[in-house]
């Protein structure tokens, strides 16, 4: 199937740029089938839109480094873009309206490019095994009050929140083989949660660049 992009029918794949930190890189995944930026395209394709993927995220990335991200993406001209970060923002206790400012500038600049985005919020960081219980409470408020910031500044620069990604941690509590050998990263089972999480709005967001490009 040709997907239409950018105005004429191509039978060139629609450009899906993956930017963040490490679950957006992958890391902990088995193979790199199991990351969610593989899982997505494989999903994307069997869809009936075939999609060429990119991953410009870096393990260890704040949310200050996503300009440097939205430039490289930028320079291939993608369609459609995910952004998956705050992990790191909340371990360096990264003040959440700051964080969430420069989430909105990354949006800000990719929608400027008319790049659909798709933005994946902080993860509930309560969950992660090595958390002492008695901090759990004041992790999970700090990652709520993440995800809020983020959702908020997101949505004003024009991105679709990937709502369901918020639902995952409680999975992830309950099954520590979601969990990679370092109890942080998710596992090849943890991504393919994730990836789930995230498909509904992934694909509805290529099904938007097919119908207005066609």
């Amino acid at each position: 199937m040709a997907f239409a992009g950018r105005g004429v029918v191509s039978q060139v794949p629609l450009s899906f740029a993956v930017l963040g930190d490490s679950i957006a890189y992958g890391q902990g995944a088995a193979r790199p089938a199991d990351t969610v930026a593989a899982r997505l395209t494989t999903r994307l394709t069997a869809d009936g839109i075939p999609a060429d993927v990119r991953v410009f995220a870096v393990p260890g990335a704040r949310s200050r480094d996503l300009a440097e991200q939205v430039r490289r993406a930028l320079l291939w001209d993608p369609g459609l873009a995910l952004i998956i970060i705050g992990a790191n923002d909340l371990t360096g206790l990264v003040p959440p309206q700051q964080a969430a400012g420069q989430l909105g500038a990354a949006v800000r600049a990719l929608r400027a490019a008319d790049v659909e985005v798709i933005v994946a919020p902080a993860p509930d960081l309560s969950v992660v095994p090595w958390v002492p219980v008695a901090m759990r409470p004041t992790v999970r408020a700090g990652s709520l009050a993440l995800q809020d910031a983020q959702i908020r500044a997101a949505r004003a620069e024009g991105a679709t929140i990937a709502e369901h990604a918020l639902d995952t941690s409680a999975g992830f509590a309950a099954d520590a083989s979601l969990f990679s050998a370092d109890r942080f990263h998710p596992s090849s089972a943890g991504y393919a949660r994730i990836a789930d999480a995230l498909a509904p709005a992934v694909r509805a967001a290529a099904a938007r660049l097919t119908l207005s490009s066609g």
